[in-house]
């Protein structure tokens, strides 16, 4: 089973699409924050407060080498909702197939 604590702070940075177009742009490699952030419309202090959001899910490392900021995704991370993903799939696949059999049984009595 999901930690669903730690599944809840990753859905509520994946809620934003600034987030997750970074996430996105993460996912070809590593990107320095002012590169990061200059592909959004927004001031650096309003990305700033999105790259928190995404570091404190832990969605998002960032590391500092001398003046620069460099973000990097935790892939891991996003397992946790791949895994959650997967428990849901597994349930409604259950209770459509259910389902069919409860249709397939009536179809057999009439």
């Amino acid at each position: 089973m999901a930690n669903y604590g730690a599944l809840d702070h990753v859905f509520v940075a994946l809620a934003d699409p600034t987030r997750r177009a970074g996430i996105q742009r993460l996912g070809s490699g590593p990107a320095s924050v002012s590169d990061l952030a200059g592909a959004f419309s927004i001031t650096l202090p309003s990305f700033m407060k999105h790259l928190r959001t995404l570091e404190s899910s832990g969605l998002v490392r960032t590391s500092k080498s001398g003046r620069v900021r460099t973000c990097t995704l935790h892939r891991e991370r996003l397992a946790l909702v791949d895994d959650w993903l997967a428990e849901q799939r597994c349930l409604w696949e259950q209770r459509t197939d259910r389902l069919e059999q409860v249709i397939a049984d009536h179809q057999e009595d009439t």
